[in-house]
């Protein structure tokens, strides 16, 4: 997409690689960059536009929404980062107050979108296996992903097309705790995909990411 005359919106626009983004959309032709921020910004470019906009801040990103007339581009780049082992419940929470369901929260607020909300339900799910894994490792404790296909159960009984039996599942899932994998493919549809994930620079990373945790132990 080139954004020459279009309006965008970035968030944690005010240092980093937020404002960074602001500088380049405007060296790109942008008409005009709202740059969303918990504090104050000042910027010598016209075309920029502070809004108020704390992404835990429910008001605020209506009023933000509100104040955008339209909008091309929206940038989801704030987010906060600490290191923590998932000892601590509130440090959690405020990670995901910001990081998924803030970012969740202005897409729908501007976009409006159909939310596939049990796909972002897995998807996080799935990063908590890995990060489970990573921490729990030392204790002695496995963690294992299990990532199915369709299922011939009730929850898919609408959707047409080939299902695997929830026995063989079952059996799949515990033969691969057997075996020790660490992520279980137990039909037929998702094993057509198996042999790319473990071989692939996604999971490489994973496997880094878990021993620079180790090494932190």
């Amino acid at each position: 997409m080139n954004i020459a005359n279009k309006t965008v919106l970035i968030t944690g626009a005010n240092r980093g690689i937020g404002r960074a983004l602001v500088d380049e959309a405007l060296r790109r032709g942008a008409k005009r960059v709202y740059a969303g921020t918990r504090s104050g910004l000042q910027h010598a470019d016209k075309r920029v536009v502070r809004l108020t906009l704390d992404l835990t801040n429910a008001s605020q990103i209506e009023r933000a929404v509100g104040a955008v007339e339209a909008l091309d581009v929206l940038i989801n780049n704030a987010g906060v980062a600490t290191f923590d082992d998932l000892s601590d419940t509130a440090a959690t929470e405020k990670i995901l107050a910001v990081n998924l369901y803030g970012t969740f929260n202005v897409t729908r607020g501007f976009l409006l979108p159909i939310i596939p909300a049990y796909s972002i339900s897995k998807a996080a799910l799935f990063s908590l296996t890995q990060s489970l894994r990573a921490q729990l490792a030392r204790k002695g404790v496995t963690v294992h992903g299990v990532f199915a296909g369709p299922v011939d159960t009730d929850m898919s009984r609408g959707f047409d097309v080939p299902k695997a039996s929830p026995e063989s599942v079952a059996q799949a899932i515990f033969d691969g705790l057997k075996e020790g994998e660490e992520d279980i493919f137990p039909d037929s549809a998702s094993q057509t995909i198996a042999e790319s994930w473990r071989t692939s620079a996604a999971k490489a990373l994973e496997h880094q990411n878990a021993a620079f945790v180790k090494g932190e132990g």
